[in-house]
């Protein structure tokens, strides 16, 4: 089902469905997404109206970097997302010829750390708009592109829906010869304290001591429906429309660490199992880590995902 419903109870207590509507300009809902972007979609904003040059001859309506370092190109349509297919090719091909001016942009609004942690490999378009036809829908998953159809509404009282409709995972592409030959000289690490290197494997590749344990969490991870996993420079990211949980190998410790979009100040936490992160560095994304060791981690740690995902 994918047409979203609001209900409000009346004076009577009996429920009364909200009537969505369109933005009256394409401009409002622009900027109340770029506003918001990051809590929205998971996205630093970045840039708005960018121009692409004389031979793509358009301007995106929003540049930005995702919570992965995946570079993320917004478009918005007020009524039907017509065209839109061929537009997000069009950008991303764009993106594909202007590395070097995306990686300067990005220096300048977030830093040099920013710039150099880029992803190249699957650069992601999310394209917003009131609906979209059937055939956009079909064409998102022929596509080798990352594409992400997402239908918004807006409701009285301010209210403003995004549902995800659809989305493409894309191909991924070998990350630049200068970067693997980083990655390959810097040998990645937890960044939690004790410097023990962390291991990154595809799903069903983690090391052997925990493959087990992984393919059980892999299972309570994508039990909630929808559920895109996707494969990253240093950990494995389990998302919707933004990321609700990463999982990190820790296999020196024979634990996998799961990073939760959980706020930690609802949850008590247990030495050795659960730790808020807000504030200390760490690879994947998500304020509460969890360590699962052992079935009985991953059975206590069962509510913690469900609550992740509810709330996604």
């Amino acid at each position: 089902m994918t047409d979203l419903k609001l209900f409000r109870l009346d004076a009577d207590g009996r429920d009364i469905e909200l009537r969505g509507s369109t933005v009256s300009l394409e401009v409002e809902l622009q900027r109340r997404i770029e506003a918001g972007m990051e809590s929205m979609l998971g996205i630093r904003f970045l840039a708005s109206e960018y121009p692409t040059g004389p031979w793509h001859r358009g301007r995106i309506d929003s540049l930005g970097l995702d919570e992965n370092g995946t570079p993320a190109l917004i478009e918005y349509k007020k009524g039907a997302g017509s065209g839109v297919m061929s537009q997000a090719v069009s950008y991303l091909s764009w993106l594909d010829s202007a590395r070097h001016e995306f990686e300067a942009l990005v220096k300048e609004k977030l830093g040099a750390a920013a710039a150099e942690s880029i992803d190249w490999r699957n650069p992601r378009m999310v394209c917003i708009a009131a609906s979209f036809s059937h055939h956009d829908r079909v064409a998102v998953h022929r596509l080798r592109e990352r594409i992400d159809l997402v239908r918004y509404r807006v409701f009285d009282g301010g209210l403003l829906s995004l549902l995800l409709i659809e989305s493409s995972p894309g191909s991924p592409s070998p990350a630049p010869a200068r970067r693997q030959s980083r990655e390959r000289e810097v040998a990645p690490s937890t960044g939690i304290g004790d410097g023990t290197p962390s291991i990154q494997a595809p799903p069903g590749m983690a090391p052997a001591c925990l493959q087990d344990l992984y393919t059980e969490l892999d299972e309570a991870l994508t039990a909630w429906g929808d559920v895109e996993v996707a494969q990253l420079r240093h950990y494995i990211a389990y998302r919707r429309m933004v990321n609700v949980a990463s999982v990190i190998f820790r296999p020196k410790h024979e634990a996998i660490l799961v990073y939760l979009k959980v706020d930690p100040d609802t949850v008590e936490l247990e030495e050795g199992f659960s730790r808020d992160m807000r504030g200390i560095g760490h690879l994947g994304t998500g304020d509460l880590e969890v360590r699962v060791a052992s079935a009985a981690d991953l059975e206590k740690a069962g509510p913690l995902i469900q609550r992740a995902f509810e709330a996604a």
